[in-house]
């Protein structure tokens, strides 16, 4: 086999690899009703994030930083309640990219939930507003993750709808 054909197989299987494992993706999509600067200070900000999504919340916004958050008004960051994302990437306006690395103690798919990450894209509309899109990825075949995915699909959109009353 020559060269070129060796590198057009590897090629071929790393892409082919890759839409396996996040062909099973979920999206959720909408608009909100402020620019693209506010609904990124919304996510991506200690004040933004209390603002919005949860009483108890802070990140430390840059690579492997540690996005944390506690929807429990009686509960504290740090406490059993609290969800940890890890940054894995951003643009600052335009995506954001997390991982949950420590789930809530009672969160039924603890053992499936290191396999998923999710992608924010925000993308500017020509009235000044904001399209989200919130991508889940790596959710496997077997029952546990797609009850998960399920799971996320509902809290993917109520996440989105929250955002979207913030604004409005």
């Amino acid at each position: 086999m020559n060269p070129l054909s060796t590198l057009s197989l590897v090629v071929f299987l790393s892409v082919s690899a890759v839409h396996a494992q996040t062909s099973d993706s979920i999206v959720t999509e909408g608009i909100v009703s402020a620019p693209v600067t506010a609904v990124w200070n919304a996510w991506a900000t200690t004040a933004g994030l209390k603002s919005w999504l949860a009483p108890h919340a802070d990140i430390d916004l840059r690579i492997d930083g540690i996005m944390r958050a506690n929807y429990d008004p009686k509960g504290a960051l740090g406490d059993a309640g609290t969800i940890e994302n890890k940054v894995l990437a951003y643009e600052p306006e335009r995506m954001f990219s997390i991982k949950v690395t420590k789930a809530p103690e009672k969160f039924p798919f603890s053992s499936r939930i290191g396999d998923m990450w999710t992608v924010l894209y925000f993308q500017p509309t020509p009235e000044g507003k904001t399209t989200l899109r919130i991508v889940g990825m790596g959710f496997g075949k077997d029952e546990e993750s797609q009850t998960m995915r399920a799971f996320f699909e509902q809290g993917n959109a109520y996440t989105l709808a929250q955002l979207q009353k913030r604004f409005q």
